[in-house]
């Protein structure tokens, strides 16, 4: 896996903080659990269910070592953020987010939930007014890499 890091940009790999002065690649030559600053979301910004378990699932990837203490918020997290959706597909991709963080594969679960973040602002910051948004229009298909 290369990653491309520009200059004082910072990632977080099993834990460990590395930041880089110039702009550099970097080539893993084994598994390793990391995370681009790009995508990392500060304290203050999780605030909606699904930011919210991104962020646990964020915890999990920077300190691997407290990962299973965090399995436990992650569980009552998950179960509050069900309960706070009744879109179908939110709900199918959460089964799908769920099954990826059971396996460690806390990345994968991350993005999953970063594509369904538009679906959530329709949901949640549209006029009281309105008629419910369609499973159509609520729905856009996730791209592979989102």
């Amino acid at each position: 896996m290369k990653i491309a890091l520009k200059a004082g940009e910072r990632l977080f790999i099993n834990g460990a903080v590395l930041r880089v002065e110039r702009k550099t690649n970097i080539e893993l030559m084994n598994d390793a659990i990391f995370l681009l600053e790009a995508h990392v979301l500060q304290p203050e910004e999780a605030t909606t269910p699904l930011r919210q378990l991104y962020f646990i699932l964020q915890t999990m990837i920077m300190d691997p070592a407290a990962a299973d203490k965090a399995i436990d918020m992650y569980d009552m997290v998950m179960g509050s953020v069900r309960s706070a959706f009744s879109n179908q597909h939110i709900l199918e991709h959460l089964n799908e987010v769920d099954a990826l963080a059971k396996s460690k594969k806390w990345f994968e679960a991350m993005k999953i939930i970063r594509g369904l973040y538009p679906i959530e602002a329709a949901l949640m910051f549209r006029p009281k007014t309105q008629e419910p948004v369609s499973e159509q229009a609520e729905a856009p298909r996730l791209a592979v890499g989102q």
